[in-house]
């Protein structure tokens, strides 16, 4: 059994650790490779040319990550070509249709790339090129495979390969057209080699010997040799689906409608999770993932353990339907708190609309439980994921709840995700998202950046201001843009665009996305007038970013709009996160 997925990196150990094995495959596969060859994968995340070439590295592994296959992939954006550098199955797991599933979902990539063909080498099937009788053979059966899926060896012309690298048997350039029937003129392949030799093969490739092979084409069009092992005009399709692990994992916490407070202006309800859910259901984006269960120390590391034992308390102590509205604050001696926990409750509140019942603490940890579910996936290599989650949390900080808030998803998230790597966290909501300055204001390993109105118009009021800028060694890592009461959407995108530089400049390895939906139009808690459109744009900007991104759910109560604009939203993020060629990733905040 084995998932094909795509390794974007070598900051994660899953990945490290698939690099490692991928160069131990070509090491035993491939003996003609030299040390400098077979670390070129390594190098293509280590000192990467995103301008030049786009390295893709696909791997086939099984549920303990052992690299059963691999697939690597040179993709030359201004001239739109893909060049197949290595495909191979690992030792003894070459009958096991990995080649084949790699090799599917090459011409996928190169197909999403818009990549108007696929060149690659390989060994000849000609006698007269090749007298070993046993590699004849397993020659003829690569051509064979790479035939049936309409790829052909290109006639009339000398080989790519440079000198230093010709062996006994010069390999043929294969070219698959990826199920077009489109004639290959001398000067595109002309452009094609030159590009492939220049940029992979400079070091040992002379300008005199690049021109000479440039010249060898005297086809026009460049002429392919015709099938011997399959009919013509039968080749395997393309498939058309979206791979998952290029989709949005979607963890929905399954316990949310549970806390339900039916009390009048209290909008924080259960159908905000459904409206959401319909709309995004429409796209094929998402994948959907169950919920694991994670232990209390996630919780501890970022919020105080008193507070924490006085929520599950009292929370869990309360009948059913009981509900406890905080109304004494300690202004004066906070060293003393009331024995009586219902006293107490002002102890750890800051407001007065946000009650304690019995399933607030059991729809609030499984939220939690979610938000660990979608980043321990990005920690394995995911790219983009979503917790769906209610009640929201960006409101409560280290040892206080309060604006519909009572335990932190999208810190707790954040915090485990800088076990791995450093981590920006982007607030997007139209209220400062004071819990998580409060919890990393003294830490400078995770960057905290609330883009939110100003707190003199609206909640949390005492925090927000732009002058916080973090404390001790997190000086300068904590970043708030306040804004005015009333901004349309070209307002926020110019906001944006200042977070998501600063967010560049931190050169973060990790997003964390609390996603607030309260910014739309009419919003019964919100101020400002965004409107679907916006949505989406903000999601394209904020996939130019590029890395493993993590979205976390907070506040948005306009029902009639809810779902349409998280789908817009989501669609936008993923357009540009998932396409390497996208206009927004090319062209990043001009």
């Amino acid at each position: 059994m084995f998932r094909i997925r795509q390794v974007h990196d070598n900051v994660l150990p899953r990945n490290r650790s698939a690099i490692s094995q991928v160069e131990h495959i070509l090491r035993t596969q491939f003996s003609e490779l030299s040390r400098h060859d077979i670390s070129r994968v390594r190098n293509a995340f280590e000192r990467p040319e995103p301008n030049l070439l786009h390295p893709i590295l696909l791997v086939a592994d099984d549920p303990s990550d052992k690299v059963q296959g691999l697939a690597f992939l040179s993709y030359f954006p201004d001239i739109r070509c893909c060049f197949l550098d290595y495909l191979s199955a690992a030792k003894l797991k070459t009958s096991f249709g990995i080649g084949g599933a790699l090799y599917q979902r090459v011409r996928e990539e190169a197909t999403a790339l818009k990549a108007d063909g696929l060149f690659y080498e390989c060994l000849p099937d000609d006698p007269r090129m090749c007298r070993q009788p046993d590699v004849l053979k397993q020659n003829r059966i690569r051509l064979a495979f790479y035939e049936r899926f309409g790829a052909r060896p290109l006639i009339n012309s000398f080989r790519i390969n440079p000198p230093t690298m010709m062996k006994d048997f010069p390999p043929f350039v294969l070219y698959d057209g990826l199920n077009r029937d489109i004639p290959l003129s001398r000067g595109r392949v002309q452009l094609v080699v030159k590009t492939i030799l220049t940029r992979k093969y400079l070091r040992v490739c002379s300008p005199q010997y690049i021109r000479m092979v440039i010249d060898s084409f005297q086809d026009d069009p460049v002429r392919l040799r015709e099938p011997r092992y399959s009919k013509k005009d039968t080749f395997i399709p393309i498939l058309t689906q979206i791979p998952d692990d290029k989709k949005i994992l979607l963890v929905v916490n399954d316990r949310h409608h549970i806390h339900h407070v039916k009390e009048k202006g209290y909008v924080e309800s259960p159908v905000r999770v459904g409206t959401i859910l319909k709309e995004i259901n429409k796209t094929l984006i998402f994948e959907r993932v169950p919920i694991k269960s994670f232990p209390d120390k996630h919780l501890t590391a970022v919020h105080e353990a008193a507070f924490i034992r006085y929520l599950k308390r009292i929370s869990l102590g309360l009948r059913p339907r009981q509900s406890v509205y905080p109304y004494l604050f300690p202004l004066r001696n906070r060293s003393r708190p009331p024995l009586d926990l219902i006293d107490r409750a002002g102890y750890y509140c800051i407001d007065t609309f946000t009650p304690i019942n019995r399933n607030a603490w059991i729809a609030a940890r499984r939220a939690v439980d979610a938000a660990l579910t979608a980043a321990e996936k990005i920690a394995r290599g995911r790219r983009l994921a979503y917790a769906l989650v209610r009640p929201p949390g960006h409101h409560a900080e280290r040892h206080v709840f309060g604006g519909f808030c009572y335990l932190n998803s999208a810190a707790v998230a954040a915090h485990y995700l800088s076990g791995f790597g450093k981590v920006a966290i982007l607030d997007i909501d139209h209220h400062h998202g004071n819990g998580q300055e409060d919890i990393f204001y003294e830490r400078k390993d995770v960057l905290t950046v609330s883009i939110h109105v100003h707190p003199r118009f609206d909640y949390p009021l005492f925090t927000g201001f732009a002058d916080e800028r973090g404390r001790g060694r997190g000086e300068g890592y904590n970043l708030n843009i306040p804004l005015p009461k009333y901004i349309h959407g070209e307002g926020f995108r110019k906001a944006l665009k200042k977070a998501l530089q600063y967010i560049r400049d931190f050169k973060c390895d990790f997003l964390v996305v609390p996603l607030g939906l309260d910014t739309a139009k009419r919003d019964p808690t919100g101020s400002w007038r965004l409107y679907s459109r916006d949505f989406e744009a903000n999601g394209k900007m904020i996939g130019s970013l590029n890395v493993p991104t993590l979205v976390v759910q907070e506040g948005g109560y306009n029902n009639r709009v809810l779902g349409i604009n998280a789908r817009r939203f989501f669609e936008g993020l993923w357009t540009v996160h998932s396409n390497p060629q996208h206009p927004a990733r090319l062209n990043q905040f001009s």
